[in-house]
């Protein structure tokens, strides 16, 4: 195998964090849809049966060779992302919270102005 082809531990993280997501939905799911027509749903069958079919999903989906090729692209295009420095990060925050206060300001300012133009208006 070639260390092109060999998987790489994005890739990997994937499959698990897929597997992971997809084990508490299908727990809390069957839970729910067990509970709907039982009184007091097993958990310990609900927990077995989660785990038994994420992984067979899990492994059928990781040996699948047009899934897996498709999580090593989307990997390969992740690592391609320029993505922002901490710096960056804070100043658009910054940015982002300001003007979100600004927004309020102005919309209260108007909600107080109408709110007294209509009690003008209405005579309450």
């Amino acid at each position: 195998m070639t260390q092109d082809n060999a998987p790489n531990k994005p890739v990997h993280l994937i499959f698990i964090c897929g597997a992971l997501l997809f084990f508490v939905l299908l727990q809390w799911t069957t839970d729910w849809v067990w509970g709907y027509f039982t009184r007091t749903p097993s958990e310990f069958l609900i927990t077995v049966f989660a785990g038994v079919a994420t992984l067979v999903l899990g492994i059928a989906l990781y040996r699948n060779e047009r899934v897996f090729t498709l999580v090593s692209e989307v990997s390969g295009e992740l690592k391609k992302v320029s993505w922002p420095s901490g710096k960056e990060v804070r100043a658009a925050t910054i940015v982002v919270v300001v003007m979100t206060t600004i927004s309020a300001i102005i919309l209260g300012l108007f909600d107080l102005l109408w709110s007294n133009v209509t009690r003008f208006i209405y005579g309450a």
